[in-house]
């Protein structure tokens, strides 16, 4: 009966004498695993990345065999982390808990609880990557067990260090091996980031190159003015939508997901501070954003961010005359109907002139037909002691140039469905 040796050297497989098979099997499986790595770009994957700089626990979703734990297992090569994987619906609640351990005197000493030994070996390195696999198929005991590890890294009484980021997979209910739901508090934890293929990188992948994880590169000089435009960006839409603060969803499913909260758009606020010292593209925040708080608030919030460099609709109001206006339509429109609003916030007859001014303005600047909401709006909040100005006069054609154009389309439809 021939004995197993370890794996041989290249040189001596050459002589089937003296290996066995098993080394030469070794060998062939040594072979197929070697791969390199390349910098190319990958917004999932510098998604991914980004949120692991940014110390906030992610959640990847995707189908089975989709490519998630190997995912994971290079970027923690990548990054240098040594990797942690915990299979979380095989474990029991008191495996994240705690074990209790009864002292001598535990009237007087209290009952520990007791860490497991993964979080131990977490401990003592300072830093890793823990990967929370399989987690759609963990009971709700064990979802509520990792509320603290994933919010306050604390696995009993011991307490994750800095260096530890969190990472967690998960299948969707439809396609997990008895899968149960996210309860929402355990959800809302998470950036959810949804891990599809994309078929030249598997194909590249099998040929032995993948994608190289790498941390972004952050603009020291930008970090100050990073903070200051999240916090512009999100304050500036929970004040105008103060709806979006906080919606827990109404199905179950929704709830498993990205959802807007307090905590959730902090997380949100990070991200975009992350992102712009980064210089990350839009595509890479609209999927952190959208996998913090939904998808409806995220397309708000995205949408509001190329409005942030609109003009100050006061400034305007200030001086019309020299009031500078963007080109493009859609933010024209809405730097008038923000000029609109001030004046319905703090309605003074200056202001209100001065409004119809800036109205003026844009009909000499730009379309006219942009000017015709607004100026309608704006007449409705005139007080019956208001003069009218006359520089309504200026805009009286552009309205009802408009107001005819819109009739003649409106009838042109009523004849075509009419068959004239």
């Amino acid at each position: 009966m021939p004995t197993y040796t370890p794996l041989a050297p290249t040189a001596a497989l050459s002589d089937p004498t003296h290996v066995s098979q098993l080394d030469v099997a070794g060998h062939l499986l040594t072979l197929l695993r070697d791969a390199t790595t390349e910098p190319r770009p990958d917004t999932q994957l510098e998604a991914l990345t980004l949120a692991v700089a940014a110390d906030l626990p992610v959640l990847l979703w995707g189908e089975p065999g989709i490519g998630k734990t190997a995912a994971l297992t290079q970027l923690a090569a990548a990054l240098d982390l040594p990797l942690t994987t915990v299979i979380a619906s095989v474990h029991e609640p008191s495996d994240f808990s705690g074990l209790p351990v009864v002292g001598d005197d535990p009237a007087e000493q209290g009952v520990p609880m007791a860490p497991p030994d993964w979080a131990v070996r977490l401990v003592r390195a300072g830093r890793g990557l823990l990967f929370l696999d399989e987690l759609s198929t963990a009971a709700p005991a064990v979802q509520a067990a990792l509320l603290r590890v994933v919010l306050e890294r604390r696995i009993g009484a011991l307490q994750l260090p800095p260096g530890v980021r969190i990472v967690a997979a998960a299948n969707p209910r439809s396609s997990a091996a008895d899968g149960w739901e996210l309860s929402p508090p355990l959800a809302n934890r998470f950036v959810h980031l949804q891990w599809t293929h994309d078929h030249d990188v598997v194909v590249r992948g099998l040929g032995g190159t993948w994608p190289r994880a790498t941390l972004p590169v952050l603009d020291p000089g930008k970090l100050s003015e990073a903070v200051d435009f999240a916090r512009r960006a999100v304050c500036g839409l929970l004040a105008a939508r103060p709806g979006l603060v906080h919606q827990l969803p109404t199905t179950e499913t929704r709830r498993g997901g990205p959802w807007p909260s307090p905590r959730s758009w902090e997380m949100t606020l990070c991200l975009i501070a992350f992102a712009t010292a980064a210089g990350s593209s839009s595509d890479v925040l609209s999927q952190l954003v959208r996998g913090t708080v939904g998808d409806g608030p995220g397309f708000e919030l995205l949408a509001s961010l190329d409005r942030m460099d609109l003009p100050d609709p006061e400034v305007l109001l200030a001086d019309p005359a020299a009031a500078e206006l963007p080109q493009r339509g859609d933010l024209r429109q809405a730097v008038l109907d923000g000029v609109v609003e001030a004046i319905r916030k703090n309605p003074e007859k200056s202001r209100w002139d001065a409004a119809w001014a800036v109205l003026v303005r844009a009909v000499e600047t730009g379309a006219p037909d942009l000017v015709v909401v607004p100026a309608n709006t704006l007449a409705t909040l005139r007080q019956e002691e208001w003069d009218v100005p006359a520089s309504i006069d200026k805009l009286a054609g552009a309205v009802s140039l408009s107001r005819r154009a819109d009739q003649a389309a409106a009838r042109t439809s009523v004849a075509a469905k009419t068959g004239r």
